[in-house]
């Protein structure tokens, strides 16, 4: 079971270093990995199992936040509608976005990071996603809102962009024009 002992924090190589395509169909241990990243993120949302295991919560998780050089990526939440989203994403690629922006208006926050990092992380508003999902199938996903905002902090993982690269150094809450503030 991953705990948070096994996710690396600021400073380790990997989280700066682009993550390597993995090869499809998955391998079994690419998939075990995937499935145990799913169960670490909803082990991290039970509040009786975070509290037993001292987890805290998370919506996402990259393969090179455990230190593995490797284009996986783990989410798993419910919008602020209820809608489910629960994926096992291999070789993630942005293919579009809006050049409208977005940004959580509460700012963004990461496992791997152990402090508040204060400041609006710009975002694009709408994106579209391919990737390969556990069951070796193509998958294409229209995300926008919050949904779009977890999808791109774990993508960049996997390009080694930490959420709090993409803060404004001079002014961290600087919003541009054609950002929406989402709450």
């Amino acid at each position: 079971m991953i705990t948070m002992k096994d996710i690396v924090r600021e400073g380790h190589p990997s989280l700066k270093t682009k993550a390597e395509e993995v090869n499809i169909p998955l391998q079994q241990g690419d998939q075990d990995l995937l499935e145990e990243m799913m169960t670490f993120l909803k082990n991290s949302q039970d509040e009786e199992i975070s509290k037993e295991y001292d987890l805290r919560a998370g919506v996402g998780l990259a393969a090179p936040q455990l230190g593995i050089n490797k284009r996986l990526v783990a989410i798993h939440f419910e919008d602020f509608n209820g809608k489910l989203y629960s994926y096992g994403l291999v070789n993630p690629k942005i293919v579009s976005h809006s050049v409208e922006e977005a940004y959580l208006s509460s700012g963004e926050g990461c496992l791997s990071v152990d402090r508040a990092v204060e400041g609006y992380v710009i975002r694009h508003a709408r994106i579209t996603v391919k990737a390969t999902d556990m069951n070796n199938n193509p998958l294409k996903l229209r995300l926008k809102g919050y949904p779009a905002i977890v999808f791109q902090h774990e993508i960049d993982h996997l390009n080694g962009i930490m959420f709090y690269d993409r803060i404004n150094s001079k002014n961290p809450f600087l919003a541009p024009e054609n950002a929406n503030a989402i709450d």
